[in-house]
Order: structure tokens, then sequence, then C-alpha cells
């Protein structure tokens, strides 16, 4: 199996350094041109399928990159972002904070990291990410395609974690990636190979998370 796990094109939230989590924002103009120049760069491969996260910016990512062909588009809620309850929409940035003290663990200690009622844990995240992930290598359907999987920062890192089999305390691994990066996993036998992590095929400047 060749992998090829993409983060979503830019939204206004992502400009304003809000939490999206589960709530449903759309690209705007600038994630949507991010995904056109992916689309180009991505141009010679063919999919056989697609799965999605079910929220917008990702599938509309996953439907840009792909327009023009035959592929399917799968959604699948066990590649959602993390849920971050009510903390969706606040504010992030060092300059506009908008959450409690205690929320800074999400960025350096994942183990420690208490969401808000409802919302979920790093652990949570991996677990459901782990549960997609040997789902989708164990199918023998897919056991020789080639993949594309839209997500989400959070979702994607979880995803790595899992294929790195790094303890929880090292989720983040070389960070969040960036908007509408790519990364490229050969699956054979059970063994996984990166071939390449977060590399972007735009020429634009997008700020690190």
């Amino acid at each position: 199996m060749e992998l090829y796990l993409i983060r979503h094109g830019e939204t206004e939230w992502n400009k304003e350094r809000r939490l999206q989590g589960q709530a449903d924002i759309a690209l705007d103009a600038f994630g949507r041109e991010l995904a056109e120049e992916t689309k180009e760069g991505l141009k010679d491969i063919h999919f056989d399928v697609c799965f999605t996260s079910p929220l917008k910016r990702a599938k509309e990512t996953a439907e840009i990159i792909l327009a023009g062909t035959d592929t399917p588009i799968i959604e699948d809620e066990r590649i959602i972002e993390m849920g971050f309850a009510e903390y969706e929409g606040k504010c992030c940035s060092k300059e506009g904070w908008e959450l409690p003290e205690s929320f800074r663990a999400f960025f350096h200690d994942p183990v420690n990291f208490m969401p808000a009622e409802g919302g979920e844990d790093f652990a949570t995240v991996k677990k459901r990410t782990k549960d997609f992930l040997d789902w989708l290598t164990h199918t023998p359907e897919y056991e020789d395609k080639t993949v594309l999987l839209a997500t989400h920062g959070v979702a994607l890192a979880g995803i790595l974690n899992n294929i790195k089999n790094l303890p929880l305390e090292e989720y983040w691994g070389i960070g969040v990636h960036k908007n509408c990066a790519v990364t490229k996993i050969e699956i054979q036998d059970d063994v996984a190979t990166i071939i390449y992590e977060n590399r972007a095929f735009y020429k634009e400047e997008v700020k690190d998370w």
C-alpha cells in the first residue's frame, strides 16, 4: 500500500488561530488555492481510493485534489479532528489567548492535557486513529492500493504517532503539519516506511503552528 496523508487547506479560523476541532469550518480562498497547487504536485499519482474526515475543510481538500478523476471519496469519523467541545472557536495565539491556562499543556504535554467537558484527550484520538489505520492496512481490498487520506492536524499527528510506534509523550512528532502538506508512507507486510513527511507542493508561505 502507498498511503498519502494530507492536512486540509487553510481556513479563516486557521488564520485567526482559533481552535476548530469538530466545528465544520470551510476552506477559505487561500486554502482552496493551496489545494489546487497540491493537486498539480500530485497529478502523476493515481489514487485508487480516498478516505476523508467528514468535516468540509478536509473533504473539500480531497475533492479539489481528485477533481476530474473517478477516485471514490469515503468519509470516516475515525479520522475527524480532535473534539474541543466548548473551547472550539476560542483563540489560542499568544496575543489573543482565550483559553484556560491549563490548556497550554495541549502544545507540550499531551499526557497531562485535560480537555473541556465533552472534549477528547490525546489518548482517545490516538486510539481511534489506530483503529482506522489497523482496519485500513488489514483490509485485503486495499493492501496493494494507492490511498489518499484527508484529515486534520491533531488526527494526522495521531496517525503518524501510531505508524512510528511512539509513546503518547511524543504525540506531536515533528509538530503540526502545514496546511495541505503531504506525507507519503509505504506499507508492506505490516512494515511502514515514511518516504517523506510534511512536504508542501506550493510556493506560498504558510505559518507554522
